[in-house]
């Protein structure tokens, strides 16, 4: 097998760079290989990469690709050099010392799945997000996590999508989807609408309880925003490029992946909650 291709695109915050990397450094199988897209940096990112990470590929950005067309960036990159397998990876995570080799294992036993990781409050080491299941008639997502006794919480779990932060992906999908749609979603929900394409093009979706990830939930621009509410937060909430209840990416992934006798009222529901809810939570 060749090499998982981790791709983890970066700005700034280059103490979350360092850690993600040692924790990789520290994995029980070192198969795989990564490549950074730097999108303009000022904190000195490039400078720690060179130094103290030499076998890690850095790309480079104007600080305009953001999260979508940064992970493509990368991507393009990574198939250019013969990579058969992909990870994409936010760089605010810690991986489990056996992330690569219990994916490695589950993505032998399923060659053509779209696998993500359990993921853990790098805090309290307490599991809080394990895969989703959408109901689009109902108008319903299921946290796989909620449903599952402790004793059942290993192995893959089927889901409906799947975050962009420690996803693995075959070279297949690609050949069959394409890469992130980078033109409808810059920065958010590109990592849900592309799962989505994937699911509805034939490819299982799994959540592998085997593998964890380390995870800073407050660190999000969504939840700090969210954190420190204001008229001016609220409008960057809606309609800012990196609000996490941007309407614009919600109607686009809408009208893009919903079955059409549903989707009045999922845009209904959705504007409503996006509407409302930043005052409420």
């Amino acid at each position: 097998m060749t090499p998982i291709h981790i791709v983890i695109p970066v700005f700034n915050r280059k103490e979350h760079t360092r850690e993600c990397l040692k924790s990789l450094r520290a994995q029980t199988d070192t198969n795989y290989k990564v490549t950074i897209v730097d999108d303009g940096s000022t904190d000195g990112t490039e400078e720690m990469l060179k130094t103290e990470f030499p076998e890690v590929d850095i790309l480079k950005g104007d600080g305009n690709l953001f999260w979508t067309a940064g992970v493509n960036l990368g991507l393009r990159h990574a198939l250019k050099q013969g990579s058969e397998v992909f990870m994409t990876m936010n760089n605010d995570v810690v991986t489990d010392e056996q992330l690569i080799e219990k994916m490695i294992y589950w993505h032998r036993q399923k060659p053509e799945a779209l696998i993500g990781a359990l993921e853990l409050d790098a805090f309290t080491k307490k599991p809080i997000f394990g895969g989703e299941r959408l109901n689009w008639k109902l108008n319903k997502i299921d946290q796989v996590l909620e449903k599952l006794p402790e004793s059942n919480r290993r192995g893959l779990h089927a889901v409906t999508h799947l975050p962009g932060r420690g996803l693995l992906i075959p070279k297949i999908v690609f050949e069959k989807i394409g890469l992130f749609d980078e033109d409808r979603f810059p920065h958010y929900i590109a990592d849900y609408d592309f799962t989505h394409t994937a699911r509805r093009a034939g490819f299982e979706l799994f959540v592998n309880y085997d593998a964890k990830l380390l995870t800073y939930p407050e660190e999000s621009g969504e939840r700090q925003l969210r954190s420190n509410k204001s008229f001016k937060n609220y409008y960057k909430h809606l309609f800012d490029l990196k609000g996490g209840g941007n309407l614009r990416d919600f109607t686009r992934f809408t009208l893009k992946n919903c079955p059409p006798p549903y989707i009045p009222y999922h845009l209904l529901n959705g504007y409503t909650r996006r509407l409302l809810g930043y005052f409420l939570k």
